[in-house]
């Protein structure tokens, strides 16, 4: 193991082709996003460099790019580090995720088809076999395509694009609490699958609504071991 203190095995390979600090800065942030790498880690350029096989420039590039995107924090005379989010700052982007997913809950009740549904359910399978195999990573994987699969039942490009935006910070948020939120979490994809399938938009919406504020409470209550 690396100082940056990366796991054998998190580092994802650089896929051929590709402009390469693109893929730098997708590997980078794939492991940000994963916590791989933990918020307030030292990220030295060098040893990322040498574990993505790459030289230093791009990495310096992605970082660069990441401290701009408020992944990174670049510290004059100190370096790059993984951005310790702030309580205030998880709070407005779940409270933004709430707004947008109990819209598309709505509208996936709407709109939604039995094949669509299928797959809801089919998704909410995986999810709740993940908690059963305590495989934290599928779990936070499923629920970010469960909820994908909701927006894209939806049929709202624009609503779709801005939940694009906030996805992976959702991701980033959710991995620390999806153990805390175990099997309850799945309990309420059932609840919201159920309003989807009855047409029930109302209940569609305050379902969601009230699962993504679980998630939001969870947070701040999370376990900081």
């Amino acid at each position: 193991m690396l100082s940056t203190g990366l796991p054998q095995g998190a580092v994802p390979k650089l896929e051929r082709p590709g402009p390469l600090r693109e893929r730098v800065y997708e590997a980078l942030l794939e492991l940000i996003t994963t916590r791989a790498l933990q918020p307030g880690q030292h990220l030295v350029e060098s040893e990322l460099a040498g574990h993505l096989g790459v030289s230093r420039q791009p990495v310096r590039e992605a970082l660069q790019r990441l401290n701009t995107e408020g992944w990174v924090d670049l510290r004059p005379a100190q370096g790059a580090f993984v951005h310790e989010p702030t309580e205030a700052e998880a709070d407005q982007l779940l409270s933004v995720r709430t707004l947008l997913e109990a819209e598309a809950a709505r509208l996936a009740a709407a709109n939604a088809g039995k094949t669509g549904i299928t797959a809801l359910e089919e998704l909410c399978a995986q999810g709740e076999q993940a908690v059963a195999d305590g495989d934290v990573e599928q779990v936070v994987a499923t629920n970010a395509a469960f909820h994908a699969k909701v927006m894209e039942l939806a049929g709202n490009v624009v609503l779709a694009e801005l939940a694009g935006q906030v996805d992976r910070r959702v991701r980033w948020y959710y991995q620390p609490v999806a153990r805390q939120r175990g099997r309850q979490s799945w309990i309420e994809h059932r609840d919201l699958i159920a309003a989807i399938s009855a047409r029930d938009e109302a209940r569609a919406t305050e379902v969601m609504r009230a699962h993504t504020e679980h998630t939001r409470t969870t947070y701040h209550h999370r376990d900081r071991d």
